[in-house]
């Protein structure tokens, strides 16, 4: 798994997409199409991919074997990075580009805390000599150079490393606040804080001494905890006085919980355009990858959206993110909306601030006149 020194990368890619409405219906979260290119989970996969990692440990609490026969499908069929199934490995190994058959439908029983993936793998995340274990989730949109974060960690010698984001102080309630000091260090860790008290967030990434981070599951393990790293692990090891620094993560990051933060992550990249320095401007087009990949700069009928190549408009979209196979009929209009791979949009239809279920089902969301404001980037 890991060889003596190395850091063992960990994706914590678990739950429904409940908060998504009937876009996460049916739908595991990580998969939830994103950008007109890809899925959320593809961010982090293909950052780990870019840092250099090679293998990434899938940990997963919903639907576990969905989400690995996409995986290995999409990701594990090129050389030079893998995504690591844990026990179920050797079975993907052994199937080359095909699916096992001999696992069963579902691999995971009990849906709880992040934390609670990292205890039940234990032997595939702490196995084989690795010092540090590099902790992400799998529902962030974000371009990340990890490297930096890993050599930073490792020449302060702390038990923790955070990666954090500055963000309005007025969002930060949705997030877990962080506070440091004058050196650096970790003085305070706060998740969904009421009155937050900073405008610094937790962004979901962090890389834990491996030995520490052990020492520190076995502990909590079996006592009256919630199973989560932000909620337990990391409070914990704050109170025990361990030494936690912060490393800040410049750029565009985005935090996919609920549907409405999609449909605004959206608008925004509409408003920018998939070139302007944003994340899914350099991402794999995983979501669709049967159908000629690009974007069109210029297309009639479209105002300042991004669409894909394949599009077939016969009417006028604007300010909206489609993605490969969408149709759009005659005379009909497309504002403000996100339309998911395939979805068709009927002739003399008028859709204003939704997103369009590939299935043609429409998901209507409130007013966007204020959609962008405060959208953090």
């Amino acid at each position: 798994m890991a060889e003596p020194g190395a850091v063992r990368t960990v994706l914590l890619a678990g739950g429904e997409g409940r908060r998504m409405g009937p876009l996460g219906a049916g739908r595991l979260k990580p998969l939830v199409p994103y950008g007109g290119a890809c899925r959320l989970i593809d961010f982090s996969l293909a950052n780990a991919r870019a840092s250099g990692v090679e293998e990434v440990l899938l940990l997963s609490q919903y639907e576990e074997r969905r989400l690995m026969d996409d995986l290995h499908r999409v990701w594990n069929r090129d050389a030079g990075f893998r995504v690591h199934f844990g026990p179920y490995d050797s079975a993907y190994r052994a199937s080359g580009g095909a699916l096992p058959r001999e696992l069963p439908e579902r691999t995971w029983q009990a849906e709880r805390g992040t934390a609670d993936a990292l205890i039940r793998k234990a032997e595939y995340v702490f196995g084989g000599g690795a010092e540090q274990v590099l902790v992400l989730h799998a529902d962030h949109v974000y371009r990340f150079d990890y490297g930096p974060l890993i050599a930073e960690h490792r020449a302060s010698g702390a038990a923790l490393t955070v990666a954090y984001q500055q963000i309005e102080r007025r969002w930060v309630h949705l997030f877990g606040m962080v506070r440091f000091d004058h050196d650096g260090r970790l003085t305070e860790f706060v998740e969904k804080p009421a009155d937050p008290t900073s405008d610094l967030v937790f962004a979901a990434l962090c890389v834990f001494d491996a030995t520490v981070l052990r020492r520190y599951l076995e502990k909590l393990d079996g006592t009256d905890w919630q199973h989560d790293i932000s909620r337990d692990v990391i409070p914990a090891m704050l109170a025990a006085g361990e030494h936690i620094r912060g490393h800040r993560v410049a750029g565009h990051w985005e935090d996919i919980g609920t549907v409405e933060r999609y449909h605004r992550a959206h608008l925004m990249l509409a408003a920018a355009g998939p070139r302007a320095g944003l994340p899914v401007g350099r991402m794999p087009w995983t979501v669709r990858p049967d159908v000629r990949r690009g974007w069109v700069a210029d297309a009639p009928g479209v105002v300042a959206s991004v669409v894909p190549a394949d599009l077939v408009n016969d009417g006028r979209v604007e300010h909206s993110v489609l993605f490969p196979g969408v149709r759009i009929g005659a005379g009909a209009r497309v504002r403000r909306s996100v339309l998911l791979p395939g979805a068709t949009v009927p002739p003399g239809h008028d859709i204003d601030s939704a997103v369009v279920l590939e299935d043609g089902h429409i998901q209507q969301l409130p007013d966007t006149a204020a959609a962008t404001e405060g959208i953090h980037t």
